[in-house]
């Protein structure tokens, strides 16, 4: 059985589990399942990495509680002891009044330290499985996962089931953003080892993670391993389960402490925002159409209910001199002149050289949303002299079945650097643009309208009066004949 047969077995018992409903419930119930063998197989790694250099390992998860002692016990023969696995209400009770509660009571001074970041998962996370024959099923079938050769396929299979989770009827669409997206977006910022990556709307990570893929080709030495590790990838999520998920498939892609915290990113007074707080690289898709109330208004200058404008301000905010950003943002964003989207607008171009606009087909994010929106790229290096907008346009009209792909991004990412006119991408001079609409106006597709004087204008109506009246006389006569 391949391993995407095997986690679709897993889907298929859990649907049938009473405590479960929906994509968004199995999803999660996987999830923990998965990481708690995953971490298992890395402590294990740990351990002989530790021997082989002469030192000891001391394990995160006391010894009653690691997976080999309550998930899947071996036998001398290494394989699974039946005597001494825990079934049905044993094993449901096991899970739900002492491993989960031992998890959840983690701490560590080390605000590094792996087991800061496994009670940041459980401390919002629940057993739902209801059935413990059900559980006893699942630990199974996980257990005959190798994670140290399907640890790739393994966290791929794993994004599927985050994306598949807002096909089910939920809202989780809002977490999500297309790989090919996230891909061209990662590559034309081009982060560098040493930087700080940030995104202020976490979701499931889609961002850091492909930051930290596109880091680790740049590796030369062992301190740039610590680096990426520790020191490089930052973040907020709001969301109980999305900060569960993301932290999960962050670690299951191999990033060990990303420093993710479960907050309300709008929250924070971005008046307080020192330098020594602000980060290299922004990347993010924050929730857009969302309203926020007043007291949350207050931490912004510029007031607004509309959470993709308190969004922008933050990451205006906390872009570091000589930073990058790269925002995905809904049309209205740049196409309404109200009080407050003017002002924005105003201050980012004054103050920031928003220097490329990407204009994104409809549909870039069914099933989940239909909102038109476009990727903003701006730096903190001053003021805007001119836009360069690129339109992406895919030879077909985009479904939840034909999504957009990196091929319909590859020309904008060759594109990029070169800034280059086509009939796809336009410059725009800041002076030319009108009462601060930055919406993209492809000027190839613009219709020529010729403006004439009133007077010629007149003569034509009259032109026009005298041959409908010739036509209608022509008819009347025919009529009158017949």
């Amino acid at each position: 059985m391949s391993l995407q047969q095997k986690i679709d077995r897993i889907t298929d018992i859990l649907r049938r589990d009473d405590g479960i409903s929906g994509a968004m419930h199995y999803t999660e119930q996987i999830s923990w399942i998965l990481f708690l063998r995953y971490l298992d197989s890395l402590e294990k790694q740990k351990e002989d990495e530790a021997f082989l250099d002469g030192k000891e390992y001391t394990y995160i998860i006391d010894e009653r509680f690691r997976w080999n002692t309550w998930a899947c016990p071996k036998d001398e023969n290494g394989k699974l002891d039946h005597k001494k696995a825990l079934t049905s209400d044993d094993l449901k009770n096991f899970v739900n009044g002492e491993l989960f509660p031992y998890l959840k009571g983690f701490s560590d001074t080390n605000p590094y330290a792996l087991k800061n970041k496994i009670k940041g998962i459980f401390e919002y996370l629940d057993n739902r499985i209801a059935n413990g024959s059900t559980m006893r099923e699942v630990l199974d079938i996980v257990n005959e996962l190798n994670f140290d050769t399907d640890k790739l396929e393994l966290s791929n299979i794993y994004e599927k089931l985050l994306k598949g989770m807002g096909a089910d009827g939920g809202n989780s669409g809002e977490f999500y953003t297309p790989r090919a997206v996230i891909e061209a977006m990662v590559q034309v910022v081009a982060p560098e080892i040493g930087e700080t990556v940030y995104d202020g709307a976490v979701g499931t990570g889609g961002f850091l993670i492909q930051a930290f893929k596109y880091l680790q080709k740049k590796i030369k030495k062992t301190g740039d391993i610590e680096q990426l590790q520790y020191h490089t990838f930052f973040g907020n999520e709001k969301t109980p389960l999305a900060y569960i998920m993301g932290m999960m498939n962050m670690i299951l892609h191999g990033m060990e402490s990303p420093n993710i915290a479960k907050i309300n990113t709008l929250t924070e007074n971005i008046r307080d925002f020192q330098e020594g707080n602000r980060h290299n690289i922004i990347l993010a898709n924050p929730p857009f159409g969302g309203k926020e109330k007043s007291e949350i208004q207050q931490n912004f200058p510029i007031k607004s209910n509309a959470t993709e404008l308190l969004f922008m301000q933050h990451f205006m905010k906390m872009l570091r001199t000589g930073g990058k950003a790269a925002i995905v943002v809904p049309e209205g964003v740049l196409f309404q002149t109200n009080n407050a989207f003017k002002e924005l607008k105003e201050e980012l171009l004054e103050h920031f050289n928003l220097h490329t606009i990407v204009s994104l087909p409809a549909g870039v994010f069914l099933p989940y949303s239909g909102v038109k929106t476009n990727i903003i790229f701006f730096e903190r290096t001053g003021g805007t002299s001119d836009i360069w907008y690129y339109e992406v346009e895919p030879p077909y009209k985009l479904t939840k079945n034909k999504p957009i792909n990196s091929d319909h991004l590859k020309e904008f990412v060759e594109l990029y650097h070169k800034r280059t006119v086509t009939d796809k991408s336009w410059l725009v001079k800041v002076t030319d643009i009108e009462d601060f609409d930055l919406s993209a106006k492809n000027p190839a597709k613009q219709v020529e309208i010729i403006h004439q004087e009133p007077g010629k204008i007149l003569g034509a109506i009259k032109e026009n009066d005298v041959t409908i009246n010739q036509l209608m006389n022509e008819v009347e006569s025919i009529l009158n004949e017949g």
